[in-house]
């Protein structure tokens, strides 16, 4: 019998849909130029050894928002320079931005993020919107390869944007007609599956009430640090509808590797709202150290702990660091490691799954 915090590293089916999943799926931010930019051979490593550490088929997470399409034109082109066959890859693409010529010195859509972009990006969330942002980002892959998975992009940040009550109602609207079209895509067997992913995991579960997902990525919010019983029970209710769960953003944007940014703002340790995350920071690092275990390895496998969950998207910009996590799945964490963790009140002490 396997022990409770053994994780499986074999292939599973995401969800009802039959789409084969790998425990680990890579995102292609890094693609597009986040923060930086790589040079070409660079990301062709990177797309390299997706196929060479993954068992079956790759399975790949973008949008059109990664570098207003870059990643997506580089994803394409990459396929073809390794020889890769459209059947030896899943690709998921978030939709919602298009692609626009850049008129100003720097992209207008997320100023600062994206580095050496020749385009830039406009927000088109409705029904017509969602099919042209399909359709371009079917262009940028180049025509060899398709999306199997399609979702709109960050809902959730959508929704936050309204400036009043009946403002919300009419992009809920806009969301929810973008839905429709993504299902009549399905429908016609454009693509596999329609899913959600979001930051404000209550997005997911308002939106659910109107959209019955394919698969849901939680971000941010299912993490060694943040796992409350409301989202496990949620999790529960729709692995048993039978969606497919996707885990992400799962070191809550690096502070709990260390970093200084928390659920993508800047922690400050002489501020008093922040002293709680750093006290449980040094708790948990203080664990790690006695157990050789690192706080990275630590956060993805607690990250797949829950058996409804069945992948978790990663975006290492190093190929040694995929072989590493290929690694730490097929290794057994001792037991004392996860009860000392909840003895230190580092996770739940009610939390079931380690």
């Amino acid at each position: 019998m396997r022990r409770r915090n053994q994780i499986s590293v074999h292939l599973k089916t995401l969800g009802n849909i039959g789409i084969e999943c790998p425990r680990i799926i890579y995102g292609t931010s890094y693609l597009g130029n986040l923060y930086k930019e790589l040079p070409a051979e660079e990301k062709l490593a990177l797309m390299k050894e997706w196929f060479r550490v993954t068992e079956g088929k790759v399975v790949i997470d973008s949008a059109g928002k990664y570098g207003a399409g870059l990643a997506l034109e580089v994803i394409g082109q990459g396929l073809q320079k390794l020889g890769i066959a459209p059947d030896q890859i899943t690709i998921s693409n978030k939709l919602g931005w298009f692609r626009v010529p850049l008129e100003t010195e720097e992209p207008r859509f997320e100023p600062g993020a994206w580095k050496n972009l020749k385009h830039d990006a406009v927000q088109r969330i409705s029904y017509e919107g969602i099919l042209a942002c399909w359709e371009q980002g079917c262009e940028l892959l180049g025509g060899l390869y398709k999306p199997e998975l399609v979702s709109v992009h960050d809902p959730d940040e959508y929704l936050a944007a309204a400036v009043n009550d009946s403002d919300r109602k009419t992009r809920m609207n806009d969301i929810l007609g973008a839905y429709r079209a993504l299902f009549e895509l399905k429908e016609k067997g454009e693509v596999k599956a329609v899913g959600i992913g979001s930051k404000d995991w209550l997005v997911i579960k308002e939106l659910y009430q109107e959209v019955k997902f394919d698969w849901a990525m939680f971000a941010n919010k299912f993490t060694l640090y943040h796992h409350p019983r409301a989202i496990v029970e949620f999790i529960e209710r729709l692995s048993g509808d039978g969606v497919g769960i996707i885990n992400s953003a799962i070191f809550n944007a690096g502070f709990l590797t260390g970093g200084q940014f928390f659920d993508y703002r800047m922690t400050d340790s002489d501020n008093p709202s922040d002293k709680i995350l750093f006290d449980w920071r040094e708790k948990f690092f203080a664990v790690c150290e006695r157990f050789y275990i690192s706080p990275g390895d630590a956060c993805l496998k607690f990250a797949l702990s829950a058996p409804q969950i069945h992948a978790v998207a990663l975006n290492p910009s190093k190929p040694e660091r995929m072989a590493h996590n290929k690694e730490v799945l097929e290794r057994q964490f001792p037991e004392e490691f996860w009860l000392e963790l909840k003895k230190e009140g580092v996770i739940d002490p009610e939390y079931k799954y380690v």
